[in-house]
């Protein structure tokens, strides 16, 4: 009997915990590897980590000014949308949706499987299918919850990043004390000159930066937001600093007790680092990394399904995915989307192809977001925004990244190709259906599939919905069950 809409349910509080717990996740633990193979030292790893910090803060600040001049939830997709217009906005969607998400949804779920089964074969490596398997469940654990309720989405978000925090912590104390204790063997020239190889730092930053993505997570749920002018930047400035900081720390903890061909002979960095610092955590911390790789899991689906959920509202992509659950009030059609892709890259997928594979897409359409915050400046210089940055951190940051995605293409040709290929696919689609008038017989054809999404798909998310729920509240009255028993 009432309106059915996106409840205002994140606050302050939220939004940080939704940043926090999608920067620190799986990145911190499988990055350094990617960053010191490719930056070719530790000296220069480590400026590659801080120089992905700045200009992830420089990105969030854009961000947090975009989010304050445009309204709607979208992130990227909204902001290139109502900026540059309806093209790049579609190809961004067309990539997201094939190649950057369920990519990078893959990495994540590779690594909580890896750091979810290390403790159980150690010192082996674990079965590369046992890996897989476990990462499918994971993420559709995190995909049922996410359909069930965004309350318990947001919760589950709060504490995970409070475990993430720690994991970070537990990294940082015993690399600090045997730092403290004299142990800078491994920083003896650190600045190899000789192993640095310039056309390969595109893709040490895109390993870094891959490690600090998730600053712009608030930008994708801002009509969920609790007083967004101000809870954005706030959230935003307080996360990316906190995050910088903890991974300065966390990487010279790596170093002080891994040498330079023990990282990159790992599979699993953190796991390393504890069996040869703090040997009676051996158990403990890859379970906390598996965690923090479910909580960034849990924010790339919460924020993702926002996308889908506006580009349908604005005629870009089917109606269907704009319905809402209206017992939920979760956007269910479009958080069950990505799951068919997602478990293919899985099945087929190695987590350092999946990463450079998806970064070239994803840092062409950040930049090309901040270029249209430029845009927008120049065309409504009028409009007044609560929060405002410098014009140069903007055009630095444009220009930084359009320039990595461009020397990419010597970096990793193959993976950068397949990449620039998704891209370009999306123009004869976006010209066919969404910018050329269909002539009558398709539009026919086309209002017969719609009548089907409207009328048929619906009932069946929502009795898979229902079915779900059933089976999350018996499994919850059990497990409250044996806690009461115990």
């Amino acid at each position: 009997e009432e309106a059915i809409f996106l409840r205002k349910k994140i606050t302050l509080l939220r939004a940080f915990s939704l940043l926090i717990g999608s920067m620190v996740g799986s990145g911190i633990f499988i990055s350094p590897k990617g960053v010191l193979k490719n930056s070719g030292s530790v000296g220069f790893s480590l400026v590659v980590w801080f120089s992905c910090g700045l200009l992830s803060m420089f990105g969030a600040l854009c961000y947090a000014e975009l989010g304050t001049r445009i309204t709607k939830s979208g992130g990227h997709y909204i902001y290139i949308l109502e900026t540059l217009g309806p093209l790049p906005s579609f190809l961004f969607l067309w990539a997201e949706f094939f190649a950057i998400r369920p990519a990078n949804s893959a990495v994540v779920s590779l690594a909580f499987g890896r750091y979810m089964l290390e403790p159980f074969f150690a010192p082996c490596a674990a079965p590369v299918p046992a890996v897989k398997l476990v990462s499918l469940l994971g993420y559709y654990t995190v995909l049922t919850l996410n359909s069930w309720s965004v309350t318990w989405s947001a919760r589950l978000q709060t504490a995970l990043s409070v475990v993430k925090l720690l994991a970070l912590a537990l990294i940082i104390v015993p690399g600090m004390m045997l730092l403290a204790q004299g142990h800078t063997e491994h920083f003896q020239d650190a600045f190899d000159r000789q192993s640095l190889v310039l056309d390969k730092l595109p893709l040490a930053f895109y390993a870094g930066m891959f490690a600090y993505s998730g600053w712009f997570q608030t930008s994708f749920v801002r009509e969920e937001l609790v007083k967004p002018e101000r809870n954005i930047p706030l959230a935003v400035i307080v996360s990316v600093i906190t995050v910088i900081v903890g991974y300065m720390l966390t990487n010279v903890s790596y170093y002080t007790v891994l040498g330079t061909q023990d990282v990159l002979a790992s599979p699993a960095v953190a796991v390393s680092f504890v069996q040869r610092a703090f040997k009676s955590l051996i158990s403990v911390v890859p379970v906390l990394v598996a965690l923090s790789c479910f909580g960034t899991m849990n924010g790339g689906i919460f924020t993702f399904s926002r996308t889908l959920f506006v580009a349908s509202r604005e005629g870009q992509w089917p109606p269907l995915f704009s319905m809402i659950h209206i017992r939920r009030h979760t956007p269910l059609p479009a958080v069950m989307l990505m799951f068919p892709l997602v478990t293919a890259m899985v099945c087929i997928g190695d987590i350092y192809h999946l990463l450079n594979f998806f970064s070239f897409s994803r840092w062409l359409f950040i930049g090309l977001a901040t270029l249209g915050l430029i845009v927008h400046r120049h065309r409504h210089p009028e409009l007044h925004s609560p929060f405002k940055v410098p014009l140069f951190v903007p055009v630095s940051f444009t220009i930084i990244c359009l320039f990595t995605v461009a020397m990419s293409f010597y970096s990793d040709p193959v993976n950068i190709s397949i990449g620039c290929t998704m891209v370009l696919s999306g123009f004869p689609v976006y010209y066919l259906l969404i910018h050329r008038q269909m002539s009558d017989r398709c539009r026919n054809l086309f209002s017969i599939s719609q009548d089907f999404l409207w009328t048929k798909l619906p009932s069946f998310f929502s009795t898979l919905s229902d079915y779900l729920t059933h089976k999350l509240q018996l499994l919850l009255e059990v497990v409250q069950q044996e806690i009461k028993t115990y």
